[in-house]
């Protein structure tokens, strides 16, 4: 309530970050509704979203509750070889029964799940992801977020480039899918999406440190 009452405005809500909400349900499901309730925060439902791995049964638990909040799902890959390597939980709930269960998912009338798609170069971002994407996502409301990976030490993974996002993106969007890139924000500290991560005490990251001693010329965004 401390952050409410701060001159910061919180519109929105979203439960992802290290750590799958749905694996915490027991706690997950009483924050939510102390967000919507009338005497506690009064968020809208639209304003609060919850995101997974794929978790199929707790999913199939979630759309049972009786709030619309919003579903995000990290899906990342178009096929079961690719996912099974980056997304693990893949081997348990593979893409096929992942989807079946999403397209079952109760939602209001103008609602949509949010399929969060991580963009690794070479792994999951040509052409033919992109058209196989839209075919997987027939029959199911929903729009793509492209979050292109931010790179960090250690990764085997790189970041693709401005023109493989924006080809992969017009592809999606061609098949009448609403499909945005995220913008990234907090990588100057090591924070942006995918990079979350333990290290030494004292010890500031490669890329960080870069950013401290030789600060961005002025007008360039990330």
């Amino acid at each position: 309530r401390r952050l409410f009452e701060q001159e910061q405005h919180i519109s929105n809500i979203v439960f992802m970050g290290m750590g799958e909400p749905l694996h915490n349900y027991d706690n997950l499901i009483p924050a939510i509704r102390l967000l919507l309730d009338g005497n506690g925060l009064n968020f809208s439902n639209r304003k609060v979203t919850v995101s997974t791995v794929g978790l199929v049964p707790a999913i199939e638990r979630f759309g049972q509750e009786d709030f619309q909040v919003g579903l995000a799902v990290s899906l990342n890959a178009t096929t079961d070889e690719v996912r099974d390597r980056i997304m693990p939980i893949n081997r348990r709930y593979n893409i096929e029964t992942l989807l079946a269960c999403l397209k079952a998912f109760p939602l209001e009338k103008r609602r949509r799940v949010t399929i969060e798609y991580v963009l690794l170069s070479g792994v999951n971002d040509t052409e033919q992801d992109a058209r196989r994407l839209t075919k997987l996502l027939k029959g199911l409301p929903s729009k793509v977020n492209l979050i292109p990976w931010n790179s960090h030490e250690g990764s085997d993974f790189e970041r693709p480039t401005r023109d493989s996002v924006d080809r992969f993106q017009r592809i999606v969007q061609d098949a009448n899918y609403s499909c945005f890139v995220r913008e990234t924000r907090g990588d100057e500290k090591m924070a942006a999406c995918g990079q979350l991560g333990g290290g030494e005490k004292g010890v500031i990251p490669p890329r960080a440190k870069r950013r401290k001693e030789e600060p961005a010329p002025s007008g360039t965004s990330s």
